[in-house]
């Protein structure tokens, strides 16, 4: 599974926006932070950092693979261009 950082960022708003912010049944500002503030502390408590299983072996794999491809399609191209 490939996800950049700004992918890990919306996923975090998206379970604080699910979890934390509805039901939106706030009177007052004051319990918005409240409940905001016990969300991270708990969830500072249990996260673990993540482990990224993509190395750069991966990466160079992935670069050959891109480039084959770019190559094969810059031939059919010529080819079909030169019929």
């Amino acid at each position: 599974m490939h996800a950049s950082w700004l992918n890990q960022a919306e996923i975090y708003f998206s379970v604080v926006q699910r979890e934390v912010v509805n039901p939106n049944d706030f009177t007052e500002l004051a319990q918005v932070e409240d409940r905001l503030r016990a969300f991270e502390d708990r969830y500072n408590a249990t996260a673990q950092p993540f482990q990224w299983k993509f190395t750069t072996s991966d990466l160079d794999d992935l670069l050959a693979r891109l480039d084959r491809h770019t190559t094969d399609h810059q031939e059919e191209s010529s080819v079909a261009l030169a019929a």
